[in-house]
């Protein structure tokens, strides 16, 4: 019983629920795409009259998993919150309850976005799409820095030496999600590519906040040049999905951003190449 409820930390429950948002939101997007967000005769919180509809793959099951998993990351995410107070450290409170703070929002907009001729009527529109996409990486972005938060006194390597690893985990996931990018017209985007391109934008997302929390004290410049990818990003992330009409000159702006956003990251990875400074204790490492 020791053993489980020591390997059951704070800081893997956080990671678990930073987690489990990242794949609510590729699900969103994917039940979004295809148009499974206007099942259930649009309703919320009921489906197609029922609480539960027929268990089989339809656009009525898709959009109430949605909703289940929706509700299962709401109860992490408030227990997240619930533990760190337990803990008592200030910036972990504060980041997991403002995440938690921005779950009515979520939930409100949410239920707009599927009732079109519902609680509001048109609701199922890009602009709802995107109130629903910026909150839910508002929280995405809280519950990676409750999780950053938690783990600072766990780690073994130096703070370049970790950031140069997230780096490189930031610049791998931005390859591959080139490969789905609405910006770059390489695959056909459908409602898969959608998914898989927000799953994998998302953790280079998580890459560089990491990138700029390790370097703020260690490296500012490195530490802006990461904001400033992790910005560039955002606004790619947000273009893919409809924030304006997407036409010919906003697929390049988009694709601009993404190349711009490579390149800073790039840029970064250089700054910080040969950073293999002697791996300290526990002890000392946990000092930053």
């Amino acid at each position: 019983m020791t053993d489980r409820l020591d390997w059951l930390s704070f800081r893997r429950f956080a990671a678990f629920t930073t987690a489990l948002t990242l794949s609510l939101i590729t699900l969103g997007v994917y039940t979004a795409a295809t148009g499974s967000g206007l099942a259930c005769q649009a309703q919320w919180p009921l489906c197609s009259d029922q609480l539960i509809p027929a268990l089989t793959i339809n656009p009525d099951f898709i959009e109430w998993f949605h909703r289940v998993v929706a509700m299962i990351t709401g109860f992490f995410i408030l227990g997240t919150a619930g533990w760190a107070w337990k803990r008592g450290d200030r910036r972990t409170k504060i980041a997991s309850t403002l995440a938690v703070v921005l779950l009515p929002l979520q939930i409100t907009v949410g239920a707009i976005t599927v009732t079109i001729g519902g609680l509001v009527p048109g609701g199922y529109s890009p602009p709802t799409h995107a109130a629903h996409l910026i909150v839910a990486l508002t929280i995405f972005t809280l519950l990676t820095l409750t999780t950053l938060f938690a783990v600072r006194q766990h780690h073994r390597r130096p703070p370049r030496v970790r950031s140069r690893l997230a780096v490189g985990v930031a610049l791998g996931a931005l390859l591959v999600s080139g490969l789905f990018s609405r910006g770059v017209p390489l695959l056909n985007y459908s409602p898969g590519a959608q998914a898989w391109y927000y799953a994998v934008s998302l953790v280079a997302v998580g890459a560089l906040l990491a990138t700029v929390f390790w370097l703020s004290a260690v490296d500012r410049i490195g530490a802006w040049l990461a904001g400033g990818a992790l910005g560039v990003q955002f606004g790619a992330m947000l273009l893919g999905r409809d924030l304006v009409l997407y036409t010919a000159a906003v697929q390049r702006i988009n694709f601009a951003l993404y190349l711009l956003a490579l390149g800073i990251v790039v840029a970064v990875g250089w700054r910080l190449r040969g950073s293999m400074e002697t791996v300290p204790t526990r002890q000392s490492a946990s000092s930053d």
